[in-house]
């Protein structure tokens, strides 16, 4: 189970810090590519990729130097509400395409975090 539960933590990190550092460090490229962040404010862009950045390395570091591991089924926590909003927010957007990456990332998140704890 705990070369699983790796795997879940390294397909989330790998979808969640690239995305987290584009959105955190380069706000105005991803306002010109994604839909929903031309109608987003530049502060709102850089929350939600420093959330991810943070949440990304969060289910990595904490868990893989043994130190305060706790932190791991916290950050995967916090990425499964963060989809959970995501998915809402691309609903009422009327975004369906997204919802789908959306929900299973999120239950991915949810399953490394019933699994850390």
């Amino acid at each position: 189970m705990n070369i699983v539960l790796w795997i879940a933590q390294a397909l989330l990190a790998l979808m969640f810090i690239p995305a987290g550092v584009m959105k955190t460090f380069q706000p105005g490229t991803v306002k010109t590519k994604m839909p929903w962040a031309k109608d987003a404010s530049t502060g709102f862009v850089v929350f939600v990729g420093l959330s991810e950045l943070l949440g990304g390395l969060g289910l990595i570091l904490p868990w893989a130097l043994d130190i305060a591991s706790v932190l791991t089924p916290i950050a995967a926590i916090g990425l499964a509400v963060i989809m959970l909003f995501a998915a809402v927010f691309h609903a009422r957007r009327s975004e369906y395409g997204s919802i789908g990456m959306n929900i299973v990332m999120l239950a991915i998140a949810v399953f490394v975090a019933i699994g850390r704890f």
